[in-house]
C-alpha cells in the first residue's frame, strides 16, 4: 500500500497543486480496448422481458432502492443466449410519449465503452418503458462503501474508481452525452472483473419532464436548485460528491465537507479504515480536487478532461486485477480452468519441501525495486547489520534450519525501512515448517500488501489457510494467484 502517515498535513491552496501530464500512451492504451463483444441496440418484446425475469417477479429486483422506487432494476437472462441482462422498469406515466423514449434510448445505445454498464435495448409496448442494459454482478459502489461485510475497500481501488468514472464522463462527452443525471454511488457498477462501471441509466432522465435528481436536496448542485437544469459542471459537481464518499465511506453533504476543509478540520472527512495506507500528498490532492469540484460558481469547478489528468498520477497498483484489490474471487474466468504451477501444486497439497525447494531456486528475482533501495543504503553504510541478517537467515533457509531462519528474518525485518515479499514469503514458510499456520498466514498477506500482484503471496496464503482448515478460503486464494499467473503469461 501507499506511504504511511499517521499525522496528516494537507496543505490545500490551489498555488499548492501539482502539475500532472496526461501520457499520451495511457490513453491510447485505454481506446485500443474500446471495441467490445456487445450486440448492437434492439428493442425487445415485452414477453421476452417478462420471461427473462419470471414477470417482473420481487425476487428480481436489485435496484438498492427496493420495490417501492418509481423506477425499479430487475436481473433477468434471456433464453437465447444465456446473457444476463439488467432491466429498468419506468413508472407508467414517466414517458407518455414512446417515440420521444425510443429516439432518447437510441441515442444513448449508440454509446459502447467498457467504462459504462451499457444499454442493449428497451422496449416500448403499450404503457411499458424499459431499458436493458448489461448486468454488473457485484453490486454497487454504495454497497462497499457503505455497507460493506468483510473489508473497506482500499484506498488504491477508491483511486481506481475514480479514474474510470473520470473515463467514462470522458468518453460520453466526446460522443456527445455530456449530461448525467443523478451521478451517485448508486450508478456506480462493478462488472465479473470487479472493474467499475457508470451506469447508462443515468444518461437519461428518470422521465420525460421529471426531476433530474433524485438524492436528498444537500447533495444537489446549487445552480439545479435555482434553474432546474443539468449543466456539464453540474455533472463535475457530482464527481466532487462521490470523491467525498470515496474519501470518507460516508455520504457526508458538499457544504459540511467544505465547512471542514476550509476549516482546516479535514481530518474528520477521511475513513478512519485507511490510515496508514496512503500519503500525504496524494490525500491532500484528491480532497483539493473535490473541494475544487465543489465549489458554489461552475466556472470555478474543472472540466472532466483536468479531472482525468489528475486522477490518472494518483492511480497506484495499476497492475493488481480489481478482483483481488477487492478480495473477491471471480466466479467464470478462464484462469481458473488454467492448470496451477508448480508451487500452486505443492501449495494446494501441503508439499512444504516442494514449497521450500521452489522458493530456494527463485531467490529474490521479484525484489528488484527492493535490491535497488538496499544497495543505495548499503552504499551510505546505513544498514549494513541489517542486511547481515538477512544473509543468515537466508543461510538456516537453504541448511533448512527453520527456528534460526525465522530469528535473522525478523532481525532484518525489524531492523531497517525497507520490507522484502520475498523475505515474507519465506519466513511464512518457516512459520509452516514450524506448525505455526497463523504467523505463516499473517506474513504471506503482509507479503501481498508489499508487491500485490505476486502470485506466490496468494499461494502461500492458500497454503496456510488449508493448515487452518480453512478450505474453501484457501481455494478461492489458490484461484487468485492462478488469475495472476494467468495475467504473466499473456503479458
Amino acid at each position: 500500500m501507499g506511504a504511511r502517515c499517521s499525522n496528516l498535513c494537507f496543505c490545500l491552496w490551489p498555488s499548492n497543486i501539482k502539475s500532472h501530464v496526461l501520457y499520451t500512451s495511457d490513453i491510447e492504451k485505454w481506446a485500443e480496448n474500446e471495441q467490445l463483444n456487445l450486440p448492437a441496440f434492439r428493442e425487445y418484446g415485452l414477453e421476452e422481458l417478462k420471461a427473462a425475469t419470471s414477470t417482473f417477479s420481487v425476487n428480481n429486483i436489485v435496484s438498492e432502492h427496493g420495490e417501492k422506487a418509481p423506477n425499479v432494476v430487475f436481473k433477468g437472462q434471456l433464453d437465447g443466449n444465456g446473457r444476463w441482462i439488467a432491466i429498468k422498469r419506468f413508472h407508467s406515466s414517466a414517458w407518455p410519449d414512446s417515440r420521444q423514449f425510443l429516439d432518447e434510448a437510441k441515442a444513448v445505445g449508440q454509446l459502447r465503452s467498457k467504462r459504462l454498464a451499457n444499454l442493449l435495448g428497451c422496449c416500448c409496448e403499450g404503457d411499458e418503458r424499459l431499458l436493458v442494459a448489461e448486468f454488473m454482478p457485484h453490486e454497487t459502489l454504495s454497497k462497499h462503501l457503505f455497507h460493506w461485510d468483510n473489508q473497506p475497500l482500499k484506498w488504491a481501488m477508491r483511486l481506481r474508481v475514480a479514474l474510470y468514472l473520470a473515463q467514462a464522463l470522458d468518453y460520453c462527452s466526446s460522443k456527445g452525452r455530456e449530461l448525467y443525471h443523478d451521478l451517485n454511488s448508486y450508478r456506480v457498477l462493478f462488472d465479473q472483473d470487479c472493474d467499475p462501471r457508470l451506469s447508462c441509466f443515468g444518461l437519461m432522465k428518470n422521465s420525460r419532464d421529471g426531476k433530474s435528481y433524485s438524492t436528498n436536496l444537500a447533495f444537489t448542485p446549487p445552480e439545479y436548485l435555482k434553474t432546474g437544469k443539468v449543466t456539464p459542471e453540474s455533472v463535475v459537481y457530482s464527481f466532487g460528491a462521490l470523491l467525498l464518499d470515496l474519501l470518507s465511506g460516508k455520504h457526508i453533504p458538499p457544504s459540511h465537507a467544505l465547512d471542514l476543509i476550509r476549516g482546516k478540520n479535514f481530518l474528520m472527512l477521511i475513513d478512519s479504515c485507511l490510515e496508514g495506507h496512503f500519503s500525504n500528498d496524494d490525500g491532500s490532492e484528491l480532497v483539493q480536487l473535490a473541494s475544487r469540484c465543489l465549489q458554489h460558481e461552475p466556472h470555478d469547478r474543472p472540466n472532466v478532461k483536468s479531472l482525468l489528468t489528475s486522477l490518472t498520477s494518483l492511480q497506484k497498483e495499476k497492475d493488481a486485477p480489481s478482483h483481488v484489490l477487492m478480495s473477491i474471487a471471480r466466479e467464470t474466468t478462464s484462469p481458473s480452468q488454467v492448470p496451477l504451477t508448480p508451487l500452486g501444486e505443492a501449495c494446494s497439497r501441503l508439499d512444504l519441501t516442494a514449497i521450500h525447494d521452489i522458493l530456494e531456486k527463485a531467490g529474490y528475482k521479484e525484489d528488484e525495486g527492493i535490491a535497488n533501495e538496499l544497495s543505495f543504503q548499503m552504499w551510505a553504510n546505513q544498514i549494513q547489520e541489517t542486511l547481515n541478517s538477512r544473509k543468515s537467515g537466508d543461510s538456516a533457509f537453504r541448511d533448512k534450519n527453520f527456528t534460526t531462519a525465522i530469528k535473522c528474518y525478523t532481525e532484518f525485518l525489524e531492523g531497517g525501512n525497507v520490507k522484502s515479499p520475498t523475505v515474507l514469503a519465506r519466513r511464512s514458510l518457516c512459520y509452516l515448517m514450524s506448525d505455526k499456520p497463523q504467523e505463516a498466514l499473517a506474513d504471506a498477506m503482509q507479503a501481498q500488501v508489499q508487491f500485490s500482484n505476486w502470485p506466490t503471496a496468494f499461494y502461500l496464503q492458500a497454503a496456510a489457510l488449508f493448515t487452518l482448515g480453512m478450505d474453501s478460503d484457501a481455494r478461492e486464494t489458490l484461484k487468485d494467484g492462478s488469475s495472476l499467473d494467468f495475467r504473466r503469461m499473456k503479458q
